[in-house]
């Protein structure tokens, strides 16, 4: 399956998994890369020093390449870069930012940069920052997420009109077959994260991960678009917010509700009332808990039967 995305990262499929914050450490990042796919360190979620140990214990894991994704806002940013800098990472996802900012820093030291993007203006913005792919992710995904709402469906294609660097399809995507469709519409390859969620390596919280095999059709919804876009499942929490916006909570008085650590405490920590649970649409086909290399050879496995099928259509 050798195309522009197992070039530019040195891997057998066109297969990332995505760094979502609670879930990728280096347990998950190390066995996905194992099994031929991508792995990711997801550090908006970790200390300088957090990030470090991971990054670390994931070289002894695995000698296959892997990544680390870095959301532009996290606080001490410049301390993540001196880390990444310093253990030699050679591959970066950033991610709800402006990637002009670490872009020419992190190529200059000869590390491959990747933007995930929700829309064509940005997907442009990436290109024109000198990154060396981008991921578009369409608003089926879960965790924070674009604004426009924008499907992966329609924003795949339209996003493949207007760059000419590697693209990486993300949302909704969960199959081998998904993974042939947006390929087919133009993608170079996937990342993908609600499926590793329910996985044995994730590190989130075993309730979460059976709360996401429970979930059915309907369970997701997009929230809180006034402070940063984000897909909840529907629980106490989700709840507490709509009640707040039937009451026309204010701007500042949703940021009182947040309050500080709902995501840990939801996805790390287990709490399924109070808790931020964080999940794509795509959990409504999430069926089991299994490990990660055995994800990633069911979705090549189909990937490659559905290959099949379609030249005989």
């Amino acid at each position: 399956m050798q195309n522009r995305i197992t070039e530019l990262f040195g891997i057998k499929y066109p297969l990332i998994q995505a760094g979502m914050v609670w879930a990728s450490g280096w347990r998950l990042a190390s066995a996905v890369s194992n099994a031929g796919g991508l792995g990711i360190i997801g550090a908006g979620s970790m200390y300088p020093e957090v990030l470090r140990e991971h990054i670390e214990k994931c070289k002894l894991a695995t000698n296959k390449p892997f990544a680390v994704n870095i959301p532009m806002l996290y606080p001490d940013i410049d301390r993540l870069m001196d880390i990444i800098v310093d253990l030699g990472v050679k591959i970066v996802f950033t991610s709800a930012g402006n990637p002009k900012t670490w872009t020419s820093f992190l190529k200059d030291k000869g590390i491959t940069v990747v933007h995930v993007v929700s829309s064509v203006k940005f997907a442009q913005k990436a290109e024109e920052a000198g990154v060396d792919a981008i991921v578009a992710e369409g608003f089926e995904a879960g965790g924070h997420n674009g604004r426009d709402e924008t499907t992966t469906l329609t924003l795949i294609p339209a996003v493949k009109e207007k760059i000419s660097i590697p693209l990486i399809a993300a949302g909704g995507i969960a199959t081998g077959r998904a993974m042939l469709a947006v390929m087919v519409l133009g993608a170079d390859g996937v990342q993908v994260g609600s499926r590793f969620v329910a996985s044995d390596e994730a590190s989130s919280h075993h309730l979460f991960k059976q709360k996401v095999v429970e979930a059915g059709d309907g369970a997701t919804q997009l929230t809180l678009k006034e402070l940063a876009p984000v897909r909840l499942i529907k629980n106490k929490f989700y709840s507490d917010i709509q009640q707040a916006y039937a009451a026309c909570a204010s701007v500042e008085e949703l940021k009182v509700l947040l309050g500080r650590a709902r995501a840990k405490r939801g996805m790390f920590e287990g709490d399924l009332d109070e808790g931020e649970l964080e999940i794509g649409q795509v959990a409504a086909i999430i069926h089991d808990i299994k490990p990660a290399a055995q994800i990633v050879a069911d979705l090549i496995k189909e990937f490659t039967i559905a290959k099949a099928e379609v030249k005989q259509l």
